[in-house]
């Protein structure tokens, strides 16, 4: 459930923000504990997470039913897509966790670590709730990319006390969607969190961030992505959508991209403002043009990719 990420954040600023906006110096980083951002942070965590499991058990859970505990194995669903959005969620949930901490003058060390597992905290409740979902279970692939997109962010952060390495978010819409909005959304809001199809993962990175004597400018990165299109299934494409209206037959294959992007939080406004904003966006990835390669167009150039 990748789209888990936009609704975290988007509570989880709002709660620690109603709290803690108005102190002076909002924007500046502690440089020793300050008490009221900590529990500010701490507060607006809590209440994120409140908020979102809240709504999730009554959006979905509660609508589509609980029964006993049970462990599915969806490997093989949505050709991997939805791992690699669980990876880039504990990831980037991790990351804002470890600003947030260090934000409040935490220890870097005890701040590393507790932003760091934020995310996979956060998404070991989801899979716990699916695994009492009637329409799902617990899985054992998604736990494990859990685990892995929060390793990746401490792990660069305990070698380099950065991220020199990024995973990154796109977005731009299908028309997949229409033939099962029940499955893959009903309108543009629904799309952008379901449809796997218009979901692209970046790992961004840029040269010039592994050392002084690299010519390379920081915020220039390199780029590669992965995505996948012709799903209107999970695991396979039915015949025929809820509504009883035949779907068209669709090759599900998978795409590979290298591209350009830009890292903006290695850009150096001025303002505390700016900064902050920068490094609150900076998990999407910047459109530019991009080679693309798939199963049945071999290698394309697009000449601009989102």
């Amino acid at each position: 459930m990748s789209f888990l990420r936009y609704f975290f954040v988007a509570t989880a600023f709002i709660g620690f923000g109603s709290v803690s906006f108005s102190q002076p110096g909002f924007f500046v980083q502690g440089d020793s504990l300050i008490q009221k951002r900590k529990n500010a942070v701490y507060i607006g965590y809590a209440a994120g997470v409140t908020a979102s499991y809240t709504g999730l058990y009554h959006a979905w859970y509660k609508k589509n039913g609980l029964s006993d505990f049970s462990v599915l194995n969806d490997n093989n669903h949505w050709l991997q897509m939805d791992k690699v959005g669980h990876a880039t969620t504990a990831y980037q949930i991790g990351e804002y966790g470890i600003s947030l901490l260090r934000w409040a003058g935490i220890n870097d060390r005890e701040a590393i670590w507790k932003g760091g597992l934020s995310g996979l905290v956060f998404l070991t409740g989801i899979e716990i709730f699916d695994g009492f979902s009637d329409d799902y279970g617990f899985s054992w692939g998604d736990q494990a990319a859990n685990v892995f997109g929060s390793a990746f962010v401490i792990g660069q952060e305990l070698l380099w006390r950065e991220q020199r390495i990024r995973l990154k978010f796109s977005y731009f819409p299908t028309r997949y969607a229409r033939y099962r909005p029940e499955l893959l959304g009903k309108n543009p809001v629904e799309t952008w969190l379901k449809d796997y199809n218009g979901q692209t993962y970046w790992l961004s990175f840029s040269p010039g961030s592994f050392g002084e004597n690299i010519l390379f400018p920081e915020w220039l990165c390199f780029s590669f992505g992965y995505s996948a299109s012709g799903m209107t299934g999970s695991y396979r494409n039915p015949e025929f959508n809820e509504a009883g209206t035949s779907i068209p037959e669709f090759t599900r294959y998978r795409q590979y991209f290298f591209s350009l992007d830009l890292d903006l939080t290695r850009l150096e406004p001025r303002s505390g403002f700016l900064k902050t904003l920068f490094s609150t966006f900076g998990y999407i990835k910047f459109p530019f043009s991009t080679l693309e390669y798939n199963k049945i167009e071999g290698l394309r150039f697009r000449p601009v990719y989102f």
